[in-house]
């Protein structure tokens, strides 16, 4: 099989990661209407047949690119739109909304403030979903009822439910799925309330004035249990504010892996190491990365 014609090829995707350290992909398709989604069963066959992986990309948020030039296609998530239902409660949104922004209109716009603590979370709803993001107590899985999806194997359309997504801790059935499924759209239930944790969070000045900004996606590793944070556990072990390269724990808050503008992949990579080792070495724990680290197929 040749190269579809609808792929663009050598495209730069560094600004398709928040940590926007220098990278190119082999070839590039873009998902801006439903109508796109006809060309991914095609997109996966020509992938099986060149031995190519593939990537879906969101928000970019939650994405550490480990390579200058990804050997695949990197296929692009612009599905846009959402609407809610005040009577039934019902959140229909397609996977490229951000879920901060979904979450301010409904406080703004409909007196629901049930989403208040996504207020400032960066990322999709498909990213979200894909790793059941949280924050301050109120999680992804939490409210929702079903997700439309593409399945790339079999080239149909299929709705799982709240069960079938066997949701746990940043994780889902589709994170586990190994990029089969392509998320298009979901509703959530706002009729739900949230009782574990107060209501009055102060999330929005929390991430204004205790979170650092610039290169990163927030929270690197996930926290090993209820009582040993990854801030923390980076912290005890000396690499808070540490530089390697241009790659640096934030003094600020430790578990925010960043670069300063200069840093590489390979910088990260190498500071995620010496942390996990640390760690491991130090205090018997095994740090994992919360961020999804991609490398090329080997």
């Amino acid at each position: 099989m040749n190269k579809l014609e609808y792929l663009k090829t050598d495209v730069d995707i560094t600004n398709l990661s928040n940590f926007k350290t220098k990278a190119k992909t082999k070839y590039y398709y873009e998902i801006n209407t439903e109508n796109d989604l006809e060309n991914l069963k095609e997109i996966y066959s020509f992938c099986k047949d060149k031995k190519l992986d593939y990537l879906f990309i969101g928000g970019g948020t939650n994405l550490l690119f480990a390579f200058d030039l990804y050997e695949g296609v990197i296929i692009k998530n612009n599905l846009k739109g959402w609407s809610y239902d005040k009577s039934s409660h019902i959140l229909h949104t397609y996977s490229d909304e951000w879920i901060s922004d979904i979450a301010n209109s409904l406080e703004k716009d409909f007196n629901q403030d049930l989403w208040h603590r996504f207020i400032g979370l960066p990322g999709s709803i498909g990213g979200a979903i894909y790793g059941n993001a949280g924050c301050f107590g109120l999680e992804t899985e939490n409210n929702f009822l079903d997700a439309t999806l593409y399945d790339l194997e079999t080239g149909q359309i299929i709705i799982l439910s709240k069960i079938d997504m066997l949701f746990e801790y940043r994780s889902s059935f589709i994170k586990d799925s190994k990029n089969r499924y392509f998320i298009i759209k979901a509703r959530f239930d706002l009729s739900k309330k949230i009782e574990k944790y107060s209501s009055d969070v102060d999330n929005i000045d929390f991430r204004e004035n205790k979170q650092p900004k610039g290169n990163t996606c927030g929270s690197f590793f996930k926290n090993p249990d209820k009582n040993n944070s990854a801030g923390y556990l980076i912290e005890q072990v000396g690499l808070k504010g540490y530089k390697l390269g241009g790659a640096f724990f934030s003094p600020l808050h430790a578990n925010f892996l960043m670069h300063d503008g200069k840093g590489t992949y390979k910088d990260l990579l190498l500071l995620i190491d010496l942390a996990v080792e640390k760690i491991k070495l130090e205090k018997q724990i095994e740090l994992i990365p919360e961020v999804r680290i991609i490398f090329n197929q080997k």
